[in-house]
């Protein structure tokens, strides 16, 4: 006989077996057939070459190698189900890290964080930002919270919470307001826009959605990252294209106005779980998201 163990469904059948004393309790216990159990054990004594019960009647007794065994797999699945029970308890209690770009956690999570933490104290939420391509798969991250386009990879499970609509805001404080604020939406042909130069399509799309020639956008000064877009145009500097998730405060206290709304893109605002991790904290997550983004 090699080192290798028995299969180890034949050996949890067979414990579960020894243990209550019955087939019939066992297959109950495991949420299978009497046959199935059985089928198990024969397969367990066939891979030892020992009989491992007994007739007893209308029942079955262990035999003395089955007495050893039972002894053995008791002991070891006991030390099993502690261990299993103790690390998913550490990580029930381990702080669940979440990626998520720099300019949805600072204009829309942190003024939302008291509230969830209020409202999920189990979470203990770790936040890990980032402004540069997110890798919902890299190590020590148990989520991400991003916009992305379909379709989504096989390897990740991904929970949609609302969809992207994107439009143009500007300030009160910006120069030609009042003209833009009751022109129509070509009115922003003739302004130089701002823009950022991780998310070039914005602009484009939204022109052709307004069904106006993209070609005749001027894009002005650009940004690395959305956060400093909105902020130069809370500042007054010019026209910003945004998300409407990030400029949802924004536009409440009348920092900024959208004249012309928003439109929908493909993409969603998603969170991504490594399919391998079932952590229930995520959809715990998943479902405050979707209710705090809907309100």
């Amino acid at each position: 006989m090699s080192r290798d163990l028995p299969p180890l469904n034949a050996l949890r059948a067979f414990e579960a077996a020894a243990r209550l004393q019955s087939i019939s309790r066992a297959a109950d216990e495991l949420h299978v057939t009497h046959g199935a159990v059985s089928r198990q054990v024969r397969l367990l004594e066939e891979e030892l070459g020992v009989a491992l019960f007994s007739k007893d009647g209308r029942g079955v007794k262990l035999t003395d190698a089955g007495q050893r065994l039972r002894d053995a797999a008791g002991d070891a699945f006991e030390r099993l189900r502690g261990v299993c029970a103790d690390l998913a308890k550490r990580a029930e209690d381990a702080p669940f890290v979440l990626g998520c770009p720099g300019s949805l956690l600072a204009r829309w999570f942190i003024p939302r964080l008291d509230r969830l933490n209020r409202e999920l104290p189990e979470l203990r939420l770790q936040l890990s930002a980032s402004e540069g391509e997110l890798d919902p798969r890299r190590p020590g991250v148990d989520a991400t919270l991003c916009f992305a386009e379909p379709p989504w990879p096989a390897d990740m499970r991904v929970i949609e919470l609302a969809a992207e609509s994107i439009g143009p805001v500007l300030s009160p404080r910006y120069g030609r307001f009042d003209a833009l604020a009751h022109g129509a939406p070509e009115s922003v042909l003739a302004e130089s826009l701002l823009h950022t130069v991780s998310r070039p399509q914005a602009w484009p799309q939204w022109a052709a959605a307004q069904g106006l020639d993209s070609g005749r956008l001027r894009l002005g000064q650009g940004f690395e990252h959305l956060y400093y877009l909105l902020e130069a145009a809370v500042a007054g500097l010019g026209v910003a294209i945004a998300p409407q998730q990030l400029v949802a405060d924004e536009l409440a206290s009348g920092r900024l106005v959208a004249p012309w709304g928003f439109v929908e893109t493909r993409a969603r605002l998603a969170l991504w779980v490594p399919a391998r991790q079932l952590d229930p904290r995520a959809e715990r997550l998943a479902q405050w998201l979707r209710q705090a983004f809907a309100g």
